[in-house]
């Protein structure tokens, strides 16, 4: 976490651009939480909840507990009214250039219950 925390700092954030971290270790690490706005793609960090999942999902997917808890975060968040009940699901390749989250894990959140194709 201190090296993504340098990583963003160096990139002159304010701190950890996520808001909510996933390791594969199946636990959840807070960046800016539920209530301070994400730093993670421009142009769309207002109104939206960034998760990263911690390491390079390109051939390889996350580990199965990383996978529940990242959606029981997300089903917590509707319980605890932080996230809209039709909240929308979306890779980050779909806002910007990137490869994020990894081919693999892009065709697993795909399909997730509320995975959009549309911003």
């Amino acid at each position: 976490m201190r090296n993504i925390q340098k990583y963003h700092l160096d990139l002159h954030y304010d701190d950890i651009g996520y808001n909510f971290l996933v390791g594969n270790d199946g636990n959840v690490y807070e960046g800016r939480g539920w209530d301070l706005m994400g730093a993670a793609v421009k142009n769309y960090n207002n109104g939206s909840l960034s998760v990263a999942f911690i390491g390079t999902f390109e051939n390889y997917p996350p580990t199965d507990q990383a996978l529940e808890v990242a959606q029981s975060l997300l089903a917590m968040g509707v319980r605890t009214v932080k996230l809209v009940e039709d909240y929308k699901v979306l890779g980050h390749r779909q806002l910007s250039a990137t490869l994020s989250p990894g081919t693999v894990l892009y065709k697993i959140v795909k399909q997730w219950p509320h995975w959009s194709h549309r911003i």
